[in-house]
């Protein structure tokens, strides 16, 4: 992972599970971090969880100057905001939160300084419609955890200046992150419609009686997710066309796979069925704990990267 070129002091506004995350990440990095979220137990949340991903962080690699203690939190936006040369937002998932929020980081940071929003499904046209300087606001929507998963969804809004996704997306390149511009606006971005599309489709399948949560579950993780740990569903099916590549998958395969899609459902999350769910996937983990299974997570990850890495 490179270090940063220019970039060296960040703001990360809204320090909960994602801030605090990209916090530990943007330390890693040897960067110099600035917080603020308005609860009173912040700092206190953001510190430990910095101290629990830092053995992650350093098996992942450390850049020249990563310091866990080099995070201050500010007793106000507009003072986290203060010098900082990006700024990651990362605030509750509501349109009018942001809204007013973006408006007042906007009033607060240098008009060449970009900002980011963590935002998972938000429009940027609508979150900078009260900024003063829209052209600089963009989405960097990281996956979760972000101090493990590499992909940040970088989006621009109707405003925003081509420049500004430039800077976003050189930006996380060089602090190790795998980029990648969504060039049109769509709720959910791609990976999360990409999940979408596949959770309905668990649904439906439980729905209807086909499978257990647990057996779906497995039917990804020790089938095709193995594959899209290093390869997407494009590349994976021109891999599967043989010599003939994606040519000949289209060709032997194409017309049958259009026959699945008429065949997919499009269940609907009744209360009948969220009990399923729930239900399911507590038989499914056996009874252990959202910490035990976040570490366990975090373990393989921390597996995989190294796999690629080699």
């Amino acid at each position: 992972m490179s270090e940063t070129a220019s970039v060296r002091r960040v703001a990360v506004i809204g320090a909960g599970t994602i801030g605090a995350s990209w916090a530990a990440y943007f330390l890693s990095r040897g960067l110099h971090v600035t917080a603020w979220d308005p609860r009173p137990d912040a700092e206190t949340f953001v510190r430990r969880f910095i101290s629990d991903a830092w053995p992650a962080l350093s098996r992942l690699g450390l850049a020249a100057g990563a310091d866990p203690e080099r995070v201050r939190f500010a007793k106000d936006a507009a003072a986290a905001v203060a010098g900082a040369e990006f700024v990651q937002e990362n605030g509750p998932e509501r349109e009018d939160l942001k809204i007013e929020l973006f408006r007042a980081l906007d009033g607060a940071v240098a008009p060449e300084i970009v900002i980011a929003s963590s935002s998972s499904g938000l429009l940027m046209s609508r979150i900078q419609e009260g900024c003063r300087h829209p052209g600089r606001c963009v989405i960097g929507h990281p996956f979760n955890p972000p101090h493990l998963i590499p992909l940040v969804e970088v989006v621009g809004g109707h405003k925003t200046a081509p420049d500004a996704v430039a800077r976003a997306m050189a930006f996380y390149a060089q602090i190790g992150k795998e980029p990648i511009h969504v060039r049109k606006e769509v709720k959910g971005h791609i990976a999360n419609r990409l999940q979408a599309a596949l959770w309905r489709e668990a649904v439906h399948l439980l729905a209807e009686d086909v499978a257990s949560v647990a057996d779906i579950d497995k039917a990804i993780a020790f089938g095709p997710g193995l594959r899209w740990a290093f390869m997407g569903p494009n590349t994976t099916f021109h891999l599967a066309g043989g010599e003939g590549g994606m040519a000949h998958f289209l060709a032997h395969l194409g017309t049958p796979m259009e026959s699945w899609w008429a065949d997919l459902g499009a269940p609907r999350l009744s209360p009948e069925i969220r009990k399923r769910i729930v239900d399911g996937v507590a038989d499914a983990v056996g009874g252990r704990s959202i910490p035990e299974l976040a570490a366990e997570r975090d373990r393989r990850l921390l597996a995989i990267l190294a796999a690629l890495a080699r």
